[in-house]
């Protein structure tokens, strides 16, 4: 009897047990479904779900932009640093520094402005004076010496009417052995072969359109090359090449007959040792 009761409670023990074990594998079964389902879930969210698709896109974006942003800033930077590394190169390379320019009034022109010379005009200033650009004023002197530096000094005239150009325009002549007429031009004397004082030339320089007009239609007349002073006043019909500039200016003429002369002896390789100074030819005094 009391084995019997003994057996039957070991029995109910080990099915307890059992029961237990089985009940926990269940449990532990249910517990693994659920942390699949977690993790599959988790899994799934990280690479589907569409607000984080859109976060990370629209961080991407950002980051574009950003960089897009720096490189706009780097660009602007570089085309800064280069606009001013070409303006300093135009300064070094300029025939006189800019200041010469400014000093001599060049760059002043007048109220009135041609179709020609319109093209040259920087601005207006406020009294209604036209400004040309001091870089295209560089440029074509550069033009002007070089055209001109293809004629021998016998075959060119310089011609300069206007009292405030006389003075430079006699040294002109002298040191480059170039005739000069200034206060007088002697009409017919290139194209009347019957005048004791007529003569061929190539080349004329007209200082000022209007006022040398006879000397230029002279020159037209007989198919000769004409480099022109032109103001913003002149009209440059007839002219093979034209220098732009203030040509009523006693500093203005002056400082570009010095830059010709210079220019003119250095292409043919003559003693510029003997040119006066820069102050010489832009001095007021007579």
């Amino acid at each position: 009897m009391v084995e019997d009761k003994i057996k039957k409670e070991v029995e109910k023990k080990v099915e307890e047990k059992i029961e237990d074990k089985v009940e926990k594998k269940v449990k532990d079964k249910d517990n693994l479904k659920k942390i699949d389902k977690k993790l599959i879930k988790q899994a799934e969210k990280e690479s589907t779900d569409i607000a984080v698709g859109k976060s990370l896109e629209e961080k991407r974006k950002e980051l574009l932009k950003k960089a897009k942003e720096i490189s706009k800033k780097v660009d602007v930077t570089k085309t800064e640093e280069l606009k001013e590394q070409v303006k300093i190169k135009k300064k070094t390379d300029m025939l006189v520094p800019l200041e010469e320019y400014v000093k001599s009034g060049i760059y002043l022109g007048t109220r009135a402005v041609t179709p020609n010379m319109r093209q040259f005009v920087y601005r207006r200033r406020a009294d209604g004076l036209a400004i040309f650009n001091t870089d295209i004023i560089d440029e074509k002197l550069k033009e002007g010496i070089e055209f001109f530096s293809n004629f021998n000094p016998e075959d060119v005239i310089l011609i300069c009417k206007r009292q405030p150009g006389w003075k430079t325009a006699e040294m002109f002549g002298k040191l480059l052995g170039i005739r000069v007429f200034t206060k007088k031009y002697p009409a017919g004397i290139l194209t009347n072969t019957a005048l004791p004082d007529f003569f061929e030339n190539e080349l004329t320089i007209i200082t000022d359109q209007w006022v040398d007009k006879n000397a230029l239609e002279d020159t037209l007349k007989v198919h000769k090359k004409v480099l022109m002073i032109c103001d913003t006043n002149n009209f440059s019909k007839g002219a093979d090449k034209i220098i732009i500039g203030n040509n009523k200016s006693q500093r203005s003429i002056g400082l570009i007959f010095y830059l010709l002369v210079r220019g003119y002896m250095k292409a043919k390789n003559m003693d510029t040792t003997q040119i006066p100074d820069l102050d010489w030819w832009t001095s007021e005094e007579n």
